[in-house]
């Protein structure tokens, strides 16, 4: 995933940070099939470590967004993602959110 936002003054994660973080979920996130890579998991629980605040969290979500828009991303693998990691992450990983609210 390239880094395609710049992060926010105030928030401390990165486009890189999250796509860095996302990279190993992207056969998942494109086939839908199967389990999540465990390095994929790993990421999601690095994600959530990364984002504990209303800016970092809108930060990543509007990255999310913007790598999604460039790989064939199925939605329902997307927000099933954090529950078959058994991760609780309130950034949500779909083209379709609104990342303001």
């Amino acid at each position: 995933m390239t880094q395609l936002i710049a992060k926010p003054a105030d928030a401390a994660i990165s486009c890189g940070q999250v796509d860095s973080n996302l990279a190993p979920c992207i056969p998942y996130l494109t086939t839908g099939t199967g389990e999540p890579a465990p390095k994929c998991c790993d990421g999601i629980r690095s994600l959530k470590a990364n984002t504990a605040t209303v800016d970092d969290r809108r930060a990543a979500c509007a990255c999310v967004k913007a790598a999604a828009d460039h790989y064939p991303v199925k939605e329902d693998a997307a927000s099933s993602l954090p529950t078959k990691c058994q991760v609780a992450i309130s950034i949500p990983i779909s083209k379709a959110i609104n990342c303001e609210t």
